[in-house]
């Protein structure tokens, strides 16, 4: 890991991307109850204390997602992670928590939707090459610790997000949404998906964070309690 008051480069950008989603991920999956308090330990992240899945399963799979979502990123073929929180009775989708990645890479917009299987947990561990431009050599504006500032109060916001979500009423589970550019090599075991809307849902936007090469907006959208069948 890169010391806090270094100049970030495309590959530390791409390093802090992606333990900002592995933690917000875990973060998330915590605070919700999708998986027991017991099975989290506490780690120091960001100058906060953060909880971290002790699951092997779970670790395993998001082991997998993360490196493929590490080459994704350094091709610049991100453009947002979506975590589906869905009821196992209902299978409706109750939350969806979005972040938007921002780039730089000159494609035409186009997006393919690639669910990262999730059944404790369908892990697929394939690694897509690196594509190396002169893009890896270029330093950034801004030091590691000015961006993990940044990530530090999107992960508060997560952890304050109990006081307005509504109760998850039913036992739940997640799925992983990746949206890439067309563009994008898309291992073969990973299935093409819907996006996984909330219909008469509220959306509350949580704040940002930029690297001098990405740039992540995210948002938590969620179904209102009155809709929900108690």
């Amino acid at each position: 890991m890169v010391a806090s008051d270094t100049v970030i480069t495309l590959k530390g950008s791409v390093e802090i991307v992606s333990e900002f989603f592995f933690a917000a991920i875990n973060s998330i999956l915590y605070q919700r109850g999708i998986y027991q308090p017991e099975t989290f330990k506490r780690e120091s992240k960001y100058g906060l204390t953060v909880l971290t899945t002790t699951d092997q399963g779970l670790l395993t799979y998001l082991s997998s997602v993360m490196s493929q979502m590490e080459s994704w990123l350094t091709d610049g073929d991100v453009q947002r992670l979506a975590l589906v929180v869905s009821g196992i009775d209902s299978g409706e989708t109750l939350e969806r928590w979005q972040f938007n990645v921002s780039v730089d890479n000159g494609t035409d917009g186009s997006v393919e939707i690639s669910r990262a299987g999730n059944d404790e947990n369908k892990s697929h561990n394939v690694i897509k090459d690196n594509i190396i431009d002169n893009k890896a050599t270029k330093m950034g504006k801004k030091t590691v610790k000015e961006v993990h500032d940044e990530i530090q109060a999107i992960i508060r916001q997560i952890t304050a997000s109990v006081t307005f979500l509504p109760l998850l009423n039913e036992p739940c589970s997640f799925d992983l949404l990746i949206y890439t550019n067309t563009s994008a090599v898309v291992p073969k075991k990973w299935a093409d998906s819907d996006p996984c809307y909330i219909m008469n849902s509220q959306e509350v936007k949580l704040r940002s964070f930029t690297t001098s090469f990405h740039k992540v907006d995210s948002m938590v959208t969620y179904k209102e309690k009155d809709e929900w069948e108690l």
